[in-house]
Formats: structure tokens, sequence, C-alpha cells
């Protein structure tokens, strides 16, 4: 494929196992170029940073576009920011603080950057382009190594005072609990991400129990596809820690269903998008929590964009900007 004349921006979905770096066509939102790479052993500040400039040269080097072709680069972020000085203030799953991360790029390739939330801009994505366009007040969640939540009001994203809103995965629902990687115990994300279920099935192999996982990969390194694997096989150790992740999970969507009354809750996320029966074991099992009245109207739906959702999110960040402040 080769790229014509037309402007493009670059988009980066950095999360706590991979970075997706994108170059996404302006006027389409088409992704027509993608880099992934790993970071799951690559941790603090240089090492992501190494990583997201080895992502953006490898994207310019296969798609030959020029830099006078890019509008910006953004960088979605699993973790707290400081949007004006895009700035990282806590990205735990990353064991990253205060990093400036707009500085060092924009230093470093001379263009406009903007950071932002990874799920901020999945919602954003899906709001603009995805399972969104049609509601008004919208709960996101995406469960994938961590949970990151977002909130939508009126089509617009609330972020709060300090603008670290929607934090549904650090939630508490067990005050003596799990420890968490933000430094708490007992948050949701302890419970029900793909890395807390990876961790309940590894501390049960150590006790002994018998997995099918364990044929398919090292059981010290296991995926979203080990554990469908698992799952399509009737795998007893595997189902009941999906299980029990899926119970809490349902638990704290409709608690917050309760309380902000939307119409739509998307869910997505490598979890989500790996194993459709974790998704339909959710959804169904949310619907029995919540009140009558508060879900009456409300639909579920998935991420439309799938793993796009961050980086087409994070390519129309200006364009959600000017509908929302122009």
């Amino acid at each position: 494929m080769t790229i014509n004349n037309k402007k493009y921006n670059i988009a980066l979905d950095l999360g706590g196992t991979k970075v997706l770096c994108a170059l996404v066509e302006k006027d389409t939102n088409k992704v027509l170029f993608e880099i992934k790479k790993k970071t799951k052993k690559e941790k603090g500040a240089k090492k992501i940073t190494l990583k997201v400039f080895e992502a953006i040269d490898e994207l310019f080097k296969i798609s030959k576009a020029d830099k006078t072709q890019i509008n910006f680069i953004s960088v979605a972020c699993a973790g707290q920011i400081e949007r004006e000085k895009g700035i990282i203030l806590n990205a735990c799953n990353l064991e990253i603080t205060e990093l400036p991360l707009k500085e060092i790029i924009e230093e470093k390739y001379g263009l406009k950057t903007y950071i932002l939330n990874d799920v901020e801009a999945a919602a954003t994505g899906e709001l603009l382009a995805g399972a969104g366009v049609n509601n008004k007040n919208i709960l996101c969640i995406f469960i994938g190594t961590g949970i990151g939540s977002s909130i939508i009001i009126d089509r617009k994203i609330y972020l709060g005072s300090d603008g670290v809103a929607g934090e549904l995965g650090h939630t508490i629902i067990d005050k003596n609990g799990r420890a968490c990687a933000c430094g708490s115990f007992g948050c949701l994300e302890a419970y029900a991400s793909r890395s807390a279920i990876e961790a309940r099935i590894q501390g049960l192999i150590k006790k002994g129990k018998r997995t099918v996982i364990t044929d398919f990969t090292d059981s010290s390194n296991f995926s979203t596809k080990h554990i469908k694997m698992a799952l399509d096989a009737h795998d007893e150790v595997t189902t009941l820690c999906v299980n029990e992740a899926v119970e809490y999970l349902s638990s704290a969507i409709a608690n917050a269903v309760n309380f902000l009354n939307p119409d739509l809750v998307i869910l997505g996320g490598g979890l989500i998008q790996g194993a459709d029966e974790i998704y339909l074991k959710t959804i169904n099992l949310t619907k029995t929590k919540t009140l009558a009245l508060s879900s009456r109207n409300l639909e579920f739906k998935k991420a439309q964009l799938g793993d796009y959702s961050a980086v087409i999110g994070a390519s129309l960040i200006e364009k959600y900007s000017e509908l929302n402040n122009g």
C-alpha cells in the first residue's frame, strides 16, 4: 500500500502489554499502517519512551509518510494524565510517574503532540465513529491488563475536577483484599482484569490444580487467547477463575449503572474482544443486578472499533475538542 498526498495523524495506544502505533487517514479515520511492540517486560519511563520512538520510527519507515503530511501525534496511555502539559502522572502498569511525554515527542519529531488517557481515547473513538454514535449517556469499560472506564454525559466525556474521573477499576470491592498495582488493596482491577484472572489461575496451578492452559503455553506467560482456548475446552480451573472475575465485574457495572443511569454500556478491551462468552456472561449477570428503573432503557454493546478504539479515538481528539468547545 502506498499513501497519497492526503493528511494523516499518528496515533499510539500505549498499554500494559503493548504499544500499537498507527497511521490514520484524517478524513476517513481508516488505519492504513500499524506497528505493534510488546511492552510486557519493558517498564519505566526510559524503556517505554524508547519503545514509543521505535514504533513511530518504524511507522514512518513502512508508510513512507513525510512529516509534512502529519497533522499531529497523539498518544493514548493507560493511566492518569495531565492533558494540557501532556504529562503521564501515574501509569502503574507501566511503572511510570511524572513523564512529560508531550514535550519529549515534540522535541524529537517537531510535531504537535497530544497525550490522553487510553480509555478516554477509546471512548472518543466509540462515541464519534463506533458503537456510541447514536447514544447520549454512555459508560465505556475496557478490560485488559487492567480495567479502564470513561463516563460520557450528554455526548461529552466527564473528566471530573482533576481530570481523572471514571476509575471504575480502582473502586474498592474488598477493603482487606488483594494488592493492586496502584498501591491500594481490594480494587476491582485486582479481581476482574485479564492479569487478575491470570494471577488467580497461576495461584491454583501452584497449589497443584490441573489446567489445560499448561498444555498450550508456559504457565508463567499466557494471554486472553489461552484463556479462550481453555474455556472452549471446558477447563474447570479457568472456568472457575473467569466466573469469579465476571461476578465481581458485573457487580461493579451494575453499581455504576444504578449510579449514573446511562442509556448505553460499551464493553471492550482484549478480554472482551477475545472471548465472547466473557462478554455475554458479564452483560447477562449485570442485568440481574441493576435496578429495574435504572436499566429499563439500557443497551449493551461490544466496542465496535475493536483493537483500534484507542488509536482512532486519539486521532479524533481535535475533532472531539472542536465539537465540544467550538
